[in-house]
């Protein structure tokens, strides 16, 4: 089959790190979706039903550094396509977040100073979709992150759609309508619970008619999508705030019941004790607007700690 092929250019900014806002989104190496290879990075969209591949790279130096996009399909490359891709690529690799007011605070505070220095250039990133950060959520919930992955995986080999190329099989994360004819069982079997597959067809069935909108999201304010977010089977504190940062890119976001985030602030704060909700709320209040770019930091300092990067 002869695939169509395109490549398109967008400004980053300076100064930017393809590959530690990659890895901020990816978490962990066995991550299929979102795949780094050390200077590539690259993911299956779907587009009107038809999967295509961006391979993501990073060209110049400081100033007049941008981000080149390969586009691969099955069919024709349009403008809309492009157009789409782009819009994709910006939301998600965190290229429209001006980091200079975060940067100025930073360099002002002890802790996150460091931190700054250390990983100079990573942006926020975004899941595609909020229906992608939702499952996400759910997923990794109560599980340790490597668990998480592993059933995520599970999920998009199961149900994403398949892109098929001379490099093998890749797998989009699943839609909505992807799940339109599976049962609650068949999600069991890649790894979910009972209550998290009946939490995910649930909201799978509840987005494409809207009876779940999460397009109104972008509409409310933090303490007005917790609360939408809270109404969803399966959504708790935890995870509503997890896609406030993740999913809606709410920059002054920090989970506080992430146990990742619990023990990276114990180790920065040097803590004899594991930090709770309130106290991370405390803890993290000088840093506001920019608490979720912090999350990022020490997620990055904590994946350098451990060797991953």
């Amino acid at each position: 089959m002869k695939l169509d092929t395109s490549v398109l250019f967008l400004p980053a900014g300076s100064p930017f790190r393809l590959d530690l806002t990659v890895w901020a989104l990816r978490r962990r190496k066995a991550n299929i979706v979102d795949q780094w290879d050390g200077k590539r990075y690259t993911r299956i969209a779907v587009f009107n039903g038809d999967p295509v591949r961006m391979t993501v790279t990073q060209e110049g130096e400081e100033a007049e550094t941008r981000i080149r996009v390969a586009i691969l399909s099955k069919n024709e490359i349009t403008p809309q396509l492009r157009s789409d891709v782009r819009s994709l690529l910006r939301k998600m690799l965190g290229l429209t977040i001006d980091m200079q007011p975060f940067y100025a605070s930073a360099r002002t505070h002890d802790i996150l100073k460091p931190l700054v220095e250390r990983f100079l250039g990573v942006r926020p990133p975004r899941f595609s979709s909020t229906f992608e950060a939702l499952v996400n959520s759910i997923a990794c919930q109560q599980v340790t992150l490597d668990s998480g992955i592993s059933i995520l995986n599970r999920l998009s080999q199961g149900l994403g759609v398949k892109f098929y190329d001379e490099d093998g099989t890749s797998y989009a994360f699943p839609r909505p309508e992807d799940f339109e004819e599976v049962r609650e069982e068949d999600i069991k079997k890649l790894g979910f619970s009972h209550q998290k597959a009946r939490a995910i067809k649930e909201l799978a069935a509840a987005v494409p008619d809207k009876k779940i909108d999460l397009s109104t999201l972008e509409e409310m304010d933090n303490d007005e999508a917790t609360d939408f977010l809270r109404t969803i089977r399966g959504i708790g504190r935890w995870s509503a705030e997890y896609v406030l940062l993740r999913g809606l890119g709410r920059i002054d976001s920090f989970p506080g019941d992430d146990v990742g985030a619990q023990n990276n602030l114990k180790r920065v704060f040097k803590l004899d004790h594991k930090p709770g909700y309130e106290e991370i709320r405390k803890l993290t209040a000088p840093w506001r607007p920019y608490e979720g770019l912090v999350y990022f930091h020490l997620l990055l300092q904590n994946l350098h700690l451990k060797g991953v990067i």
